[in-house]
């Protein structure tokens, strides 16, 4: 299946799932439909930037990876989309987040209420889309493992962003609390994605596992690389202002190596103790970061992680073309600018 043909298909599993909506609450859905891209601010018919579709895409090439059919798995991964979007519509009301993928935001447009109503329809509508695999042929036991672990993941999630609000304003968080956090937020997912591919591909538990631990290493990887953006990536090319997390005062891998190893880290403490950093502020933070040396720190993380999932992915046996199309995904996310 090629790029442009499985973004298709993907995107028209997640339209399966959407319910006919009555004219009354057809706003409702319209208002997910913006957020998916598929409407305008006036919810009129649009096409906009879905994102990468990473997860959906990971799990429908681990499913030809380890001999199974995609389309098996078209549901799934349109279910993992949509939670995924779930729960950026819910991180953009906690984080205050004015805009997404270069957009207003939910909230933002129709308040907090919507917002969160907004989010827990397509959380209801991901489980909808993964139910559609009982309109496949694999046996009821696989069905049944693979809403366990989607619903455990979700739960993973959720801590994760459990722990990412506790850390909040907390300047002694180390290094090791921070990777528990992102491993829950942000590489559960991502390891899920390829895990339930395999699942569902019919992989044994071996192979199910080792599609696991490339998820979970390129998740973490994936997630260091985004604070290494967040603080010097283009705005050009990110859509994000410079410096964005150091405004953000957002405790990412490059501020807590800084807050760790730095002489200068209780000036930077002081700019972390203000309430809205002014440019001055960034400035000076910016220049402890690079005196620490933290941005080469967090590249060269992120780069260990990904030598790990390439390790994981050596451990998977099945169809060549598909593992390979899995490797060139880890490879385009290193160092990437977007």
């Amino acid at each position: 299946m090629k790029h442009s043909d499985e973004r298709t298909a993907i995107e028209a599993a997640m339209r399966a799932a959407f319910p006919r909506a009555d004219e009354q609450v057809a706003r409702f859905y319209a208002m997910q439909e913006y957020h998916l891209g598929w409407r305008d601010e006036e919810l009129r018919p649009a096409s906009f930037d879905p994102g990468k579709l990473l997860r959906p895409r990971l799990c429908l090439l681990s499913c030809r990876a380890v001999g199974g059919d995609p389309r098996d798995a078209l549901s799934l991964a349109a279910a993992i989309q949509l939670i995924h979007d779930f729960s950026l519509i819910h991180d953009d009301i906690q984080d205050q987040s004015d805009t997404r993928r270069g957009r207003p935001t939910v909230w933002k447009l129709w308040g907090l209420a919507q917002g969160i109503n907004t989010g827990d329809g397509m959380f209801t509508i991901a489980h909808l889309a993964l139910h559609r695999l009982a309109l496949t042929s694999l046996p009821a036991a696989t069905i049944l493992d693979v809403l366990r672990r989607f619903d455990e993941t979700i739960l993973t999630i959720c801590e994760g962003q459990f722990l990412d609000l506790s850390y909040e304003g907390n300047l002694q968080i180390d290094e090791s609390a921070y990777l528990a956090m992102i491993e829950r937020k942000t590489a559960a997912l991502i390891a899920a994605s390829a895990e339930l591919g395999a699942l569902v591909g019919g992989a044994d538990e071996e192979t199910i596992q080792a599609l696991f631990d490339f998820g979970r290493a390129l998740g973490l990887a994936f997630q260091i690389e985004d604070d290494v953006l967040g603080i010097w990536g283009d705005p050009a090319v990110t859509g994000k202002p410079f410096a964005a997390d150091l405004y953000r005062r957002k405790l990412s891998l490059p501020v807590i190596h800084a807050l760790t190893t730095s002489p200068d880290k209780e000036q930077l403490r002081d700019v972390y103790a203000q309430p809205t950093p002014d440019d001055t502020a960034v400035r000076q933070a910016l220049a402890i970061l690079e005196a620490a040396g933290s941005r080469v720190y967090a590249e060269t993380t992120a780069a260990a992680y990904h030598g790990e999932a390439f390790a994981a992915l050596d451990r998977v046996h099945g169809d060549a073309a598909a593992i390979d199309e899995l490797r060139a995904i880890a490879t385009s996310l290193l160092g990437r600018r977007a």
